[in-house]
């Protein structure tokens, strides 16, 4: 869908070459659309070497198990996003301690998903009884007879393959950038 008004001022608005780009551009003001853009997230949290699970209640996968998850919200840093799905859909406690994936999908909404690990704090997870219908801890083993999307098994497979510790949140960056959520490969130990 063309944006046809102004989402600032709601004058019309006109397609314009923007530095080498045709986009949608206010007549008015210097409103710009630069695209449908959604960004979500996804938490792999493990308690006694299984891995948390939702089986999803709504299209797109219904019936199909997933890793909790879900879209940011506008004011949201996406750290506090995860731990916000992750107990909306299953009732599960858990805090972030790494970005292990990333996954890009250039559609006419542009999706980004940002996959973090989790370590398990407390819940027994329940389902919301909305987005999810059934949540759980499972095995890989349990998991082989699951119905379980694709990609979920490609981000189980990145966590629990991987060598190196993945992106953790910078907790003390040189600069304090008040707002800001700011993910870096560990600092090397200073010998």
């Amino acid at each position: 869908m063309e944006a046809k008004f102004c989402m600032t001022c709601g004058a019309a608005m006109e397609s314009r070459d923007v530095d080498g780009t045709v986009r949608r551009a206010c007549t008015v003001c210097s409103f710009v659309h630069w695209g449908n853009y959604s960004i979500g997230v996804g938490a792999l949290v493990m308690k006694d070497e299984k891995i948390l699970l939702v089986r999803r209640a709504q299209e797109p996968g219904k019936g199909r198990w997933t890793n909790p998850g879900g879209y940011i919200e506008q004011h949201e840093l996406i750290q506090e996003t995860i731990v916000r799905e992750v107990m909306e859909e299953c009732g599960v406690k858990a805090e972030v301690t790494r970005l292990v994936a990333v996954r890009d999908l250039p559609r006419s909404i542009h999706n980004v998903y940002i996959a973090f690990e989790l370590d398990y704090i407390s819940g027994e997870p329940t389902p919301d009884g909305v987005e999810v219908d059934a949540a759980g801890f499972f095995s890989l083993q349990e998991m082989e007879t699951m119905p379980v999307a694709d990609f979920t098994r490609w981000l189980i497979d990145v966590a629990l393959h991987s060598t190196q510790a993945g992106l953790v949140e910078d907790e003390d960056p040189i600069i304090q950038m008040d707002g800001y959520g700011l993910y870096r490969v560990p600092k090397v130990s200073a010998q």
